[in-house]
């Protein structure tokens, strides 16, 4: 289930064009979820498409959005799917935060197979 809301979230993120996608694998490190998505793009808008898009497609497939965070500032936006939280950040706010280096002990995935 939660490896459905991964892939699910990661393709509606790569279907609005969002830079450098990474996936980490909180589990065992975070009680917060068992997945981060962590994301860019270049403009406020591009970044509320995403966000927008993640919460349609978690919708579509029967999963609730626990919370948003950031949409209308569009600088760092958090989509809460539970298990799954996906950020995205306007390109300068991800180079600030660089929560890959916070959370470095987390392992990274490859993109998740996309069959939907």
């Amino acid at each position: 289930m939660t490896e459905t809301l991964l892939q699910v979230a990661y393709k509606a993120i790569d279907d609005k064009r969002a830079e450098d996608i990474v996936v980490l694998n909180m589990q065992n490190i975070s009680l917060l979820a068992d997945y981060f998505i962590i994301c860019h793009a270049n403009s406020d808008r591009q970044i509320q498409a995403i966000a927008r898009e993640v919460q349609e497609k978690a919708y579509e497939h029967g999963f609730d959005v626990k919370r948003v965070e950031g949409f209308d500032s569009a600088r760092w936006v958090l989509v809460d799917l539970g298990d799954v939280v996906v950020h995205v950040f306007h390109k300068d706010e991800r180079v600030f935060y660089n929560l890959e280096r916070l959370w470095g002990d987390a392992p990274q995935l490859d993109a998740p197979t996309l069959e939907l």
